[in-house]
């Protein structure tokens, strides 16, 4: 498997973005909503579609966006995710940066942050999970983009379970970070939408299906849009 450092590699990421959209992917981005099980349905279907195109090529990014981003602007990993998590830098944070010599815009952030999944997309054969994803690669014809859904008290008591929270912290942190996931693919979009629905081609209630059915529901989704193109 390429290794994600590959794609903070000014040459090699320069040939990703330069490849004709044609020859580009194929990708299957991820969205969810808060305590839907993102990762855990983006491992399973890793796996199920390298073990059916007996490949090892397919795999799954999604926090790795924030670290490396961080490593090539030259600024911590927290500056980054101070941006993914709906927070612009005040001006006094702005000047103390441009004192210390690691001056790191809200724009740069974006930048990065598009050039590095623009890459792994083009590449090809990822699935990328949440981190504006949808909107960033929402031209490409050889892409398939999933929604992942469920009532509002099923993915707070899937978050309290997960994260040892009691109810009252897991609500606001289901509410919380719907909000910012939304600000995120609304940021990358050219137009702000009243609706993001129209981005996905398929969703899915992750209440009603569990893990491994949900992943054979996008393999089947794949196969249906994307895999003649290979």
């Amino acid at each position: 498997m390429k290794k994600i450092f590959d794609y903070f590699d000014t040459r090699y990421r320069a040939e990703m973005l330069g490849r004709p959209i044609s020859q580009t992917g194929p990708v299957i981005t991820v969205s969810r909503l808060t305590g839907c099980d993102g990762r855990e349905v983006a491992a399973e279907l890793v796996a199920k579609l390298n073990i059916r195109y007996n490949t090892n090529k397919w795999k799954w990014v999604d926090k790795d966006i924030i670290y490396h981003a961080a490593h090539e602007l030259k600024t911590d990993a927290q500056r980054v995710e101070t941006y993914y998590q709906g927070f612009g830098m005040t001006d006094i944070s702005q000047m103390i940066m441009a004192f210390s010599g690691t001056f790191v815009t809200d724009s740069s952030v974006k930048k990065a942050i598009r050039e590095v999944v623009t890459s792994i997309a083009h590449d090809g054969y990822a699935v990328i999970i949440g981190r504006g994803g949808v909107a960033i690669t929402r031209e490409m014809a050889n892409a398939l983009h999933i929604r992942l859904v469920a009532p509002l008290y099923w993915r707070v008591e899937n978050v309290m379970k997960k994260k040892s929270m009691v109810i009252e912290k897991a609500e606001e942190y289901v509410v919380e970070t719907d909000e910012k996931r939304h600000r995120l693919i609304v940021d990358f979009l050219d137009k702000k939408p009243l609706s993001i629905d129209y981005l996905f081609d398929v969703t899915l209630n992750r209440s009603s299906f569990s893990v491994e059915e949900i992943s054979s529901m996008i393999m089947t989704a794949y196969e249906t849009k994307l895999a003649y193109r290979q």
